[in-house]
């Protein structure tokens, strides 16, 4: 009994060190870099679809439970080699972030509020059971990634480098469990607009209360892969019904959620008379996007209105709309910055929504104060050098 006490004990002290010397996470300074020998040649701006060309580099951070994280790496874009049992493939352990980085006419590379996407991305991490890791340190070995890449930023006022860090367990077992073996990386692109026409041009929006992103206890709130995946066919059926993009709807009060991928916004009086900017509260349902935010900041630093984070129901939209008290309603996000919405086919009927037809004054006005912030022409807090 004493030999089996001293046994569990020893065992117990080796576990012990053995979590010890494993990373708890990565270090910026230990990044090793390996540069392209062979570089691509930049495409023109005019040419630029979006998420389609991809620069010469790429970040990856490999993570194991018995060693931690590994040293980052740069190196030359390529192929990643997974085993075919990963579990990202098979149970969707994956998450993702959306960012940009923009280039001002003073040729200085900024980015938007990254803190916001590293805290996000690991909150998502948590919720998939992918190991944590130091938030400045990972926005640090992205920062070099891009300095690396800047030539890739195009400079102009319609394009930016779209910047996608993936978070993917590649635990080599067809086990539904936590992954003991996970990948941190990082790939960049140019783009253009987000959506094929450019501009600030309206878009429809189909709104089917027959279908549902995410639900209350869900993951709807999470930037995982899995949310995204079982929406393309509905955004197919929209498009076959003349309209862009998919306005989810939650509960048997048909509650407006996100709009597509990004998140929904409307400007109007409301029943009391008093102009608001309205958006759908953070319930679990939607995401925190960092363009949300930056909207209901910049909002409330103007005072001019009531900015609200409340439900709205499809009965609220269409009752506002028959009083002509609906003005604009857009959406908003990192791809697109801010779209407007002119239109949404909701049980079978189509409404317009009044949106160009009122400058759209409030939305424009959201968008050049962003874009301005992002390419550099008014200095803010926000922006984050590169």
């Amino acid at each position: 009994m004493a030999f089996g006490r001293q046994l569990v004990s020893a065992q117990r002290s080796w576990s012990i060190i053995t979590w010890r010397a494993a990373s708890t996470t990565f270090k910026a300074a230990d990044l090793q870099i390996e540069l392209n020998k062979h570089p691509k040649e930049k495409p023109a701006v005019s040419s630029l679809v979006f998420g389609k060309t991809f620069t010469d580099h790429m970040l990856t951070i490999e993570w194991s439970n018995e060693k931690g994280w590994s040293k980052p790496q740069i190196k030359p874009f390529q192929n990643l080699s997974l085993h075919p049992a990963s579990s990202a493939l098979h149970y969707s352990v994956e998450l993702y972030e959306g960012m940009k980085a923009y280039k001002g006419e003073d040729n200085q590379v900024r980015l938007f509020r990254p803190m916001m996407n590293m805290e996000r991305m690991h909150r998502t991490a948590l919720r998939a059971c992918l190991p944590s890791f130091d938030k400045a340190e990972f926005l640090e070995c992205l920062r070099r990634l891009i300095d690396i890449d800047r030539d890739w930023v195009p400079k102009s006022n319609t394009a930016s480098l779209y910047i996608r860090p993936t978070f993917i367990g590649t635990e080599p077992s067809l086990g539904v469990t936590k992954s003991n073996h996970a990948l941190l990386y990082v790939i960049i692109c140019p783009v253009g607009p987000y959506f094929p026409s450019g501009g600030f041009n309206p878009v429809s929006l189909l709104a089917d209360p027959k279908y549902v992103r995410a639900w209350m206890g869900g993951v709807g709130n999470y930037k995982l892969g899995g949310n995204y995946g079982p929406t393309i066919a509905v955004q197919y059926e929209a498009s076959q019904l003349g309209c862009q993009q998919v306005l989810w709807l939650y509960g048997d009060n048909h509650e407006v959620t996100e709009a597509g991928t990004i998140n929904f916004f409307m400007f109007w009086n409301n029943e009391q008379g008093e102009k608001e900017l309205i958006t759908p509260p953070l319930s679990g349902l939607i995401l925190a996007g960092v363009t949300r935010q930056s909207l209901l900041d910049l909002a409330r630093q103007w005072g001019e209105f009531k900015v609200s984070e409340s439900t709205i129901t499809m009965g609220d939209l269409i009752k506002g709309l028959q009083e002509n008290r609906v003005k604009e309603v857009f959406g908003v996000g990192t791809a697109c910055v801010v779209c407007p919405v002119s239109r949404i086919l909701y049980n079978q009927k189509s409404y317009d929504i009044p949106t160009m037809e009122n400058g759209p004054d409030i939305a424009k006005r959201f968008l050049k104060e962003l874009t301005d912030i992002q390419y550099g022409r008014t200095n803010s807090e926000w922006a984050y050098l590169v």
